[in-house]
This record gives structure tokens, C-alpha cells and sequence, in this order.
């Protein structure tokens, strides 16, 4: 049986891997996921390890800003084992504005991604919601770019590991040309994810759950159930158009989503 001081352990290897910039084997791996016998008991120990680590960074002083979903993509599902998406927080110090300076130094093996972010107007309070709810709690949508790191050795993770790793977060990046859902489709939008001339990936807005809408349904209606419902002024990144690049060496990279424009992730030595 886990003890808190064994979800501790875990919280804190994560915590001191990203302090130090140095990576750790795969949390699936410790006796604290091997004793258990099925897949929700380890997801709820997951997601108990965030959270430790999340409520960690708000006694420190950090601000929550919004809630990020990942593992959007059937493929990716797929891959992990999984059926369904998983969240993370996000943090204002995890904040760049389009074009501003990200020090790479501060990231361990960080990869990139395009996506449709959201931003409330309203709360969402309710234990099922529906696209009506959503649209009319969101101010607008942007492109966005987030950026992925993880704690994890090499990107060897499973379903656990990214959970635990408040879903390998790391920064995002949000672009400067709010537009009313009224004025997108975001199922049809196309997305290209640039570095220089050369295009690095491609997708559209089907690809996150066959729209991001039902993304942010899921999470609405998670964080309703967990007693943390999503508030006015959150930021939602619904997850990644395309597959997502590796960030190798300083430079930047800019996304171009149909409707909503471009932004720009720039890296700094």
C-alpha cells in the first residue's frame, strides 16, 4: 500500500529533476506503480503526485493560469495505451508572450507544438457540459505554441510518467490575435509549424479529438469532478495540431493557424 510519504518521494524526484536539469528513469518503474493492479488505481496515483507538485509551486508563490490537455491525438493514445486525454497545470512563470526570449538552459530535451488555445470569459460549473456552455464561456481563441519537456530519461514515458509530470509541461507560448469563435472553424483550421523556410509539421484543428471544443469539454467536465472547475481568465491549451519537434539548439520556430494567425517560440542560448 502507498503511504504519502511514498507519493512524496516520487513529487520530489520530479521536483529535484527539473531543479538540476537532469533526467530520471520512468516513474512506472518504481515498486509505488508496480504493486498496484490496475491501470485507474495508477492513474489516481499519478495524478496525486501532480499535485503535490502543483500545491508545491503555489506555496511558493506561484499563480495558476489555466489548465493544459494532452494526449489529444487517437495515434498518440495509442502508443501510451490509453483512451482518454490527461490535464496539467499552468503556471504564470511558464508564460511567453510571441517572440520573446525562452532560455533554452532552462529546459532538458524540449520539443515544440501548435495548438488552439482558449481563454474564459465565464466560469464552467458544471458537472456536463456542452459545446453551447463552452462557447459561451469562451472570450476567444489564439494560436499558441507549447512547449514540452519532460523529466522522463530520453521520452521513454508511458500514460503514468507524462501524468505524474503534470503532462510534461514545460512553457507556452500564446499569440497576440484574440478572434471570437464566431469567426473560426476549429475542427477546419489548418496549422504548418515552421522553423526558417522549412516546414517541420502539419495538421488541423480535427486532429485534437476531432475538434478542440471536445477538449475543453473533457477537461471542464474533469475539473468540475476533482472540485477545481475551470474559472474566468483561464488559459486552455487544447492540445497539439501536428506532431510535435525537437528543440536541438537556440532559434525559432513560428506556427500559422488558418483564422487565427501566427505566433512565434524563440529559444535563447
Amino acid at each position: 500500500m502507498n503511504t504519502p510519504s511514498h507519493v512524496e518521494a516520487l513529487a520530489l524526484r520530479l521536483r529535484e529533476s527539473e531543479r538540476t536539469r537532469q533526467t530520471i528513469a520512468p516513474l512506472r518503474d518504481d515498486a509505488c506503480f508496480a504493486g498496484l493492479q490496475n491501470a485507474a488505481d495508477a492513474t489516481q496515483l499519478a495524478y496525486a503526485v501532480q499535485q503535490l507538485n502543483v500545491a508545491a509551486r503555489v506555496a511558493a508563490g506561484e499563480r495558476i493560469v489555466g489548465r493544459k490537455i494532452g494526449l489529444t491525438s487517437p495515434a498518440v493514445q495509442k502508443q501510451l495505451g490509453v483512451d482518454q486525454p490527461d490535464f496539467g497545470a499552468l503556471f504564470a512563470s511558464m508564460a511567453y508572450g510571441d517572440n520573446q526570449p525562452i532560455p533554452l538552459g532552462e529546459l532538458i530535451q524540449p520539443k515544440v507544438e501548435a495548438e488552439i488555445a482558449l481563454v474564459l470569459e465565464h466560469d464552467l460549473t458544471h458537472e456536463k457540459h456542452t459545446y453551447a456552455d463552452l462557447i459561451r464561456a469562451t472570450a476567444y481563441a489564439v494560436a499558441a505554441i507549447e512547449v514540452v519537456d519532460s523529466r522522463i530519461e530520453g521520452w521513454n514515458i508511458r500514460f503514468v510518467d507524462t501524468v505524474a509530470d503534470n503532462a510534461s509541461s514545460a512553457r507556452f507560448v500564446l499569440g497576440s490575435r484574440p478572434v471570437p469563435l464566431r469567426d473560426i472553424d476549429l475542427a477546419a483550421c489548418a496549422m504548418t509549424l515552421s522553423q526558417d523556410t522549412e516546414v517541420l509539421s502539419r495538421g488541423n484543428g480535427s486532429a485534437c479529438l476531432g475538434n478542440p471544443l471536445n477538449a475543453a469539454i473533457w477537461l471542464a467536465d474533469r475539473m468540475v469532478q476533482l472540485g477545481t472547475p475551470l474559472r474566468a481568465g483561464d488559459v486552455l491549451m487544447t492540445g497539439a495540431l501536428g506532431p510535435m519537434v525537437a528543440v536541438t539548439q537556440p532559434g525559432a520556430f513560428s506556427a500559422q493557424i488558418d483564422g487565427l494567425g501566427s505566433v512565434r517560440a524563440t529559444f535563447s542560448a
